[in-house]
Formats: C-alpha cells, structure tokens, sequence
C-alpha cells in the first residue's frame, strides 16, 4: 500500500539550481519507476539559526507517493549527499487542510464587533 509523503530539503545555497535538480531527480529515482514527485522550489532563504556554517540555504518541497519499504534507502541517499544542509520528511494523513476565503475571513470578523 503506497502513502504519501512530503520532504522538505535544505541545500547548500552555494549550489546552482541545474546541480540541484540533478540531486533531486537521482533521489527520486530511488522512489520506483511509478513514483509521481511534485517538486516546489522556495528559493534561497536565511536559515533562523547556523548549521554546519551555513548562513543561508536553498529549499525545496517535495511531495510524492512511495512504498514505505523504499523510504529507508531514499532517507539514506539524502544523508550521504554532501550539499544537503538538512531534510524533513512526514507522512501525509487525510485531505489537506484548505485555505478560506479572505472574503469569509473578513465577514466573520466583522460579525463579533
């Protein structure tokens, strides 16, 4: 049974986006032929704190669909690759939650005054 996941990864800002792409497709790969990865990039970002020296660090969201037998494997290549700062990866549990209306937000704001 396949669950969904999501991976936040922090790079090295050093890196380009090109080698960075690169990085991501060879982890991916590692998800299965089927697997089907939506991948967001945040761009570069001051980190809140330092790790390992770095100052800043280039994010990118991940989500995808995997067997739980290959995360160990996945988890594994990710940590072994130098230019990964750091990496976050959780499950995804039940529909995601939706944004309100700005309208809705509004109106119910006005009603309690």
């Amino acid at each position: 049974m396949t669950r969904q996941y999501e991976t936040v990864y922090i790079f090295d800002s050093a890196l380009e986006e090109p080698a960075i792409n690169e990085r991501l497709a060879r982890f991916h790969a590692l998800l299965g032929p089927n697997a089907q990865v939506t991948v967001s990039h945040w761009g570069k970002r001051t980190l809140t704190y330092r790790i390992r020296r770095h100052e800043v660090g280039y994010y990118v969201v991940g989500r995808f669909e995997a067997e739980p037998s290959l995360l160990p494997e996945y988890e594994r290549a990710i940590k072994l690759e130098e230019g990964v700062i750091r990496f976050l990866i959780v499950q995804l549990e039940g529909e995601l939650p939706r944004a309100m209306p700005a309208e809705t937000a509004v109106g119910a704001e006005e009603e309690d005054e």
